[in-house]
């Protein structure tokens, strides 16, 4: 009956990737079934942790948050959790070999996010991005090459470079957003009283520099998992093209996002790019 349980577990999480966000759970769905689980699990944990800090204003968030951590521990010392998204989390930290530092580094950008207001400095920022990002990127990393030390070595700085991007990617389309409602920008260069084009390209030569750098390391990742990556990189680079696309002054009144025809065709792109062996 534990399976029974456990895989309800994944389920869950899947479900509440698919809930959250279609494009990366499109992407996620051409992984093989138990490294889809994996993902999955993962996107969950990250994905509730996230909500509790930026969504759920008219409760006490420092409390939530510290419960959610606490019960992950101990979820991690019994080998099971009531709460699902931690009962299968757990699960996949244990077989992949989860580092526990990519875990608390994550989570102290979480608590990061429940104190800060105004503009992130380049040392926060830097600290903060590594947290919420590129050890998202390095938990993948270590599920998609199954136990593979030495290729997780030698890949390590273009999962980094890759969740960097796919963040500030993120912080730019919610310009908005974390000015209106959060009262925070994650650009030092920001200022919303006079956001020019100007500092909006050199936001995006920064994020473009570690598009390129992480297209290194998706050449090598193993087949199975290269497909989904690619869709994701191909997705996150057309939504970067449209900001860059898109004026200053207009970019922090509104949300930009890629049209689900066009993430049709990159998703084909990207399918005869892996098939054809052209990357």
């Amino acid at each position: 009956m534990e399976k029974f349980y456990n895989d309800i577990s994944f389920r869950i999480s899947r479900l509440i990737t698919t809930s959250y966000s279609t494009s990366f759970s499109i992407a996620v769905s051409f992984l093989k079934p138990e490294t889809r689980n994996a993902i999955y699990s993962i996107y969950g944990f990250v994905r509730f942790s996230d909500e509790i800090v930026d969504s759920f204003h008219d409760h006490n968030k420092k409390a939530l948050l510290a419960k959610f951590e606490n019960d992950y521990y101990d979820a991690i010392s019994e080998g099971i959790s009531l709460n699902p998204v931690l009962n299968s989390f757990q699960l996949v930290v244990k077989k992949y070999k989860i580092e526990d530092e990519l875990i608390q580094a994550f989570l102290k950008s979480m608590k990061a996010d429940l104190f800060k207001e105004g503009n992130y400095n380049h040392a926060e920022i830097d600290e903060y991005i590594y947290g919420s990002a590129e050890v998202v990127g390095l938990m993948c990393l270590r599920v998609f090459l199954e136990g593979n030390v030495e290729l997780y070595a030698e890949l390590k700085q273009s999962a980094m470079k890759l969740g960097s991007a796919f963040q500030k990617v993120n912080f730019l389309r919610d310009l908005k957003n974390d000015v209106e409602h959060l009262n925070r920008s994650y650009f030092p260069e920001f200022d919303k009283t006079s956001f020019k084009d100007s500092v909006k390209i050199k936001i995006i030569e920064d994020i473009e520099n570690d598009f390129s750098e992480s297209l290194q390391g998706i050449r090598r990742l193993p087949k199975n998992a290269k497909l989904p990556v690619l869709i994701a990189y191909y997705y996150y680079l057309n939504l970067l093209r449209k900001i860059r696309n898109t004026p200053a002054e207009k970019l922090i009144m509104t949300r930009i996002r890629v049209a689900d025809f066009k993430k049709f065709l990159l998703l084909i792109k990207a399918y005869f790019v892996v098939k054809m062996n052209i990357i």
